[in-house]
């Protein structure tokens, strides 16, 4: 992290964590105070989602999957933002779309939202929230700390950043620690005059409402494009879905539900018509889905996969309108009025991985009336987007394009 100025710099490290599969049941409990509250993020954090997703294609190699946490990233930019102010400030509510609304607002808007995700889901485990490293010795203002804990489910800690291999392996455990493992070493290359990182992480293990069969799953090949294909372990579902055929777009969509408040939504574009999906996607496409969606008869096949995706998202950032933040014009007055900081790094790391269930939950599996016509076909054979879906805040806790399934 070089280019730090007056000898200190700001680090927010992003990163996520989705593994859906099984086990882990959490007890289900309401909270209905300030739901609207969250609810009025959730267009602005899907515009900001669909706008990273294009900057992230334009950067992205052809074949190459693509999968980020919107939430953990508007989240963990928000929190930085309690510390910004003028022009930084400005230029990241506008990226994030945040401009009609004051900081008081947004805080208050993302304490109901993480309330939300804490208490209400059931037979999955999902844990969001956000982490500050400090260096030992830097006080920031007590407003700022106040807000990350309050607001942002925050914890802070210290890290001697004069020896950056102990910070980095400090850090790294804390994020370990929050996604079970899944996520390791997402920090590396310290500096050892920072001041901080910011961390925010997004861990999601659900369970299939209706899990697949392991003894269908078979060998099958998936069509990466013209001129490779790969072999998958490819799972197979004969079920009731909502599934809706959108012929103007281009595309199938169904939805495969967790049990609990989150649904992972599949996009296929029609053979040949991924490039113009990616063109136009938008979060008015998904509404229109939901509401699109019919129950029907689906032979569904579905490749089993585990994927991780790491981005660096300073020039993604700063071509979104955040330029500010990472520069030497960077006003984070808010966080410390004694040194002055910038962003030095913005990275992400996000794991997803997709399985029939497992043998626990197999022996729950229900059994479906199913109608006497022939079941419609879905066959997730080539390149697809994915949405993992929150339903009681409305917000996409995970994104992306599986090009290849068997690329980690």
């Amino acid at each position: 992290m070089r280019g730090i100025f007056a000898g200190c710099a700001l680090a927010a490290v992003l990163l996520a964590a989705a593994w859906a599969d099984h086990h882990h049941h959490h007890h289900h409990h309401q909270h209905h105070g300030g739901e609207m509250s969250c609810h009025k993020l959730s267009p602005p954090n899907a515009d900001f989602a669909f706008a990273l997703y294009k900057s992230l294609k334009a950067k992205t190699d052809a074949g190459k999957n693509i999968f980020y946490s919107p939430l953990g990233i508007s989240s963990a930019l928000s929190m930085l933002s309690t510390g910004a102010s003028g022009e930084t400030l400005s230029q990241m509510y506008s990226s994030l779309g945040y401009s009609a609304y004051s900081q008081a607002q947004v805080n208050e808007a993302y304490e109901h939202l993480f309330h939300m995700l804490g208490h209400s889901q059931e037979a999955q485990q999902l844990d969001v929230g956000n982490g500050v490293a400090l260096r030992s010795g830097f006080d920031p203002l007590e407003k700022f700390v106040k807000d990350v804990k309050h607001d942002y489910s925050g914890e802070i800690f210290s890290v001697d950043f004069t020896k950056p291999a102990e910070a980095a392996a400090e850090i790294n455990s804390f994020i370990a620690n929050k996604t079970h493992d899944q996520i390791k070493d997402m920090v590396k290359d310290l500096d050892s005059d920072m001041a901080m990182v910011l961390i925010n992480y997004v861990y999601f293990k659900g369970q299939w409402e209706k899990p697949f069969d392991g003894n269908h799953t078979h060998k099958a090949f998936f069509t990466v494009d013209e001129t490779t294909k790969v072999q998958v372990d490819m799972m197979k579902r004969t079920g009731r879905y909502e599934l809706y055929h959108d012929m103007d777009n281009h595309t199938t969509v169904i939805m495969l539900p967790y049990k609990g408040n989150t649904s992972m939504m599949i996009v296929l574009p029609d053979e040949g018509k991924m490039s113009e999906v990616e063109g136009y996607i938008s979060k008015e496409h998904i509404k229109h889905w939901h509401q699109s969606l019919f129950r029907s008869s689906v032979d569904v096949f579905l490749p089993k996969f585990s994927i991780s995706a790491g981005a660096s998202l300073d020039s993604t950032l700063t071509e979104m309108g955040m330029a500010d933040a990472f520069s030497d014009n960077a006003d984070f007055s808010g966080i410390s009025d004694k040194i002055k900081l910038k962003v030095s790094k913005v990275s992400h790391q996000a794991v997803l991985s997709v399985d029939e269930t497992g043998t626990e939950a197999a022996a729950a599996t229900t059994i479906e009336v199913m109608p006497m016509s022939m079941p419609e076909t879905m066959r997730m054979d080539r390149p697809f987007l994915v949405f993992i879906l929150e339903d009681s805040t409305r917000s996409i806790l995970f994104m992306g394009k599986i090009s290849d399934p068997t690329a980690m």
